[in-house]
Parts: C-alpha cells; sequence; structure tokens
C-alpha cells in the first residue's frame, strides 16, 4: 500500500517515525507531505495512493476524483465536512476519524470561556493595559448558572462534569435524549434557549444544524445570557449573531469557529462587535491532544491494513 499523509499532525516526529517504521517494515511505502494548498502539487501527491490520512485541512472533490486507488481515508479529526465524503462513499472508500482526542482540550477552554465572558475579562485586560480600572463592569460567578449544551456526545458530557464541579445546573439538547450523572435534564432546543444563562454548541455540522442559532433562536435567549461556538462555525448564523451583540439582544459570545477558517477578513462582523471572544479555530489545539489524535489515526491505519475498521465514519 502507498500510505500519503498530507499534513503535519503537530505530533512529536518521533511518534511519527515510529509508525511509518512499523509501516515499512510490514512492506508498505509512507510518505509524509507539508500541507498545500496548490491542486498541481496535491494531485501529485495523491495520484496514486492507496491511503490518504490528514487532519483538517481540506480534500477537493477534484483531487479525490483523480486518484483512483485510494481505499481508505485516515482523519486525525473529529469533523469530516472538509473531506468530500458523498464521492468517497459512492467509490466505497472508506473513512474513520478521530473522534475523542480532544475531549478534554475542548471541555476546558468553553469553561475559560464561560469565566471570561462572565467576568468581562477581556475589557477588564484591556483597560488594565490602557491605565484603567474595573470601574462599571459587571462580574458573575459560573456557580449557580444553567449551562445549556446544545449537542451531549463526549466532548458535551465532559463539558457537563467540569460545569458541575462549578455548580452549575446543565440542561442538554441532543437528538436522543442523554442519560448521564451531571446532566441535569433533557429539554428542547427552545426551552434551552430560554432558560440558559450560557448556551454552548457542541454538535456537528449537518443539512439539519446548519444555521440552527439564528436570529430567532438568538431572540429566544435572555439578555444576559452569553453564546460559546466550539463545534462548526455554520451551526451559527454569524451576521445575526453580530447584530445581536451589538444590539445587546445577548450580553456575549465567544467563538473559536466561524463560517470559514482563519485568517478572516478585517471587516469580519464579530471581529469588530460589542462582547465577543474570537480565537482561531484551536478549541482541539494542546500538546497532548494533537499527540492523542496521531496514536488514534495510527490505530485507524493499523485497524484497517489488518481488515477491521475503527472509528468508521
Amino acid at each position: 500500500m502507498r500510505i500519503v499523509l498530507l499534513e503535519n499532525l503537530g505530533c512529536s516526529p518521533e511518534l511519527v517515525e515510529e509508525n511509518a517504521a512499523r509501516l515499512r517494515a510490514l512492506g508498505h511505502e509512507f510518505t509524509a507531505c507539508q500541507r498545500t494548498t496548490d491542486m498541481a502539487r496535491l494531485k501529485a501527491e495523491t495520484g496514486d495512493a492507496d491511503v490518504l490520512m490528514l487532519a483538517n485541512m481540506p480534500l477537493p472533490a477534484e483531487v479525490l476524483a483523480q486518484a483512483p486507488d485510494v481505499k481508505f481515508i485516515d482523519v486525525a479529526f473529529t469533523g469530516v465536512d472538509h473531506i468530500p465524503v458523498a464521492d468517497a462513499r459512492s467509490r466505497g472508500i472508506a473513512i474513520s476519524n478521530a473522534s475523542g482526542y480532544a475531549d478534554e482540550s475542548v471541555a476546558e477552554l468553553c469553561v475559560s470561556f464561560m469565566i471570561q465572558l462572565l467576568r468581562h475579562l477581556p475589557e477588564a485586560e484591556r483597560r488594565c493595559r490602557e491605565g484603567g480600572t474595573k470601574a462599571g463592569l459587571g462580574a458573575n460567578l459560573l456557580q449557580g448558572k444553567t449551562v445549556g449544551l446544545v449537542g451531549a456526545g463526549a466532548i458535551g458530557k465532559r463539558l457537563a462534569a467540569l460545569c458541575k464541579a462549578f455548580g452549575c445546573t446543565v440542561l442538554a439538547h441532543n437528538r436522543r435524549p442523554v442519560s448521564d450523572p451531571a446532566i441535569d435534564e433533557n429539554v428542547s432546543l427552545d426551552e434551552l434557549l430560554r432558560r440558559s444563562d450560557i448556551v454552548s454548541l457542541h454538535c456537528p455540522l449537518t443539512p439539519e444544524t446548519r444555521g440552527m442559532i439564528g436570529a430567532p433562536e438568538l431572540a429566544k435567549m435572555k439578555k444576559s445570557a452569553f453564546l460559546i461556538n466550539t463545534a462548526r462555525g455554520p451551526v451559527v448564523d454569524n451576521a445575526a449573531l453580530a447584530a445581536a451583540l451589538d444590539a445587546g439582544d445577548i450580553a456575549g459570545a465567544a467563538c473559536d469557529v466561524f463560517d470559514m477558517e482563519p485568517p478572516l477578513p478585517a471587516d469580519y462582523p464579530l471581529l469588530r462587535c460589542k462582547n465577543a471572544i474570537v480565537t482561531p479555530h484551536l478549541a482541539f489545539y494542546s500538546q497532548e491532544s494533537l499527540e492523542e489524535r496521531a496514536k488514534i489515526a495510527f490505530a485507524n491505519l493499523f485497524a484497517w491494513l489488518e481488515g477491521r475498521q475503527i472509528n468508521k465514519i
């Protein structure tokens, strides 16, 4: 098999080389490439590949189309909306992901966002750097707040556990009701939006969830509530969110994902609206999580080579 890794996985070089040596010992060819958007280069790198490995770099449909031998796509990432899933399935190409590698990393960042929003820390820091004080800034505890989770998979459940440690009430809206000791109630989306002090999104991007948080949904939230999005950018109508923030319809938001991958253009609405924390898609990003995702991706590969696909999409 010719196995092509299309981008650096961000893990230690030793981990990659250890697995590459194991593959070569089994008679396979392993090639590690640098991430690129150059179509000609991508086509050259993938043209005769049997297996493609990648993290979150986009895999254009036309690149996959000219790689007739691909049998397996190994995604070192949770979401797979950046690869042509339908095209791959139509050709019988197997796909696995690395779900679970960043549960702790994402959940911890969400707690950080909650505290920053409740204590107005971005504004407080700006004032401090400019010689100002905390005068007039509101501040609230996370303790006692109602946190609503839209999506209660592994990340949502881990965040629920952390929120319970802070003394929060945790609501969940999920495709199917979940039973978890840290989740107090399963509720409808409307009820979750009405009751929550903090709404945190943890759902996949699907045709059903695209744009699920728009102007009507934001209008149902408390004016004192905060929205956190570490899921997928297009789950939220970001123009509507910017408008709601500027109008004071909700108290603030923290967004790690957008309807495009950073870098964002200078005129992107959320960059200049009030009470918004923006980060460049880094919720998954910690050294520990990058090591874990690489281990999962290589485990996926060896399992598939042995004829037993795991983490199947």
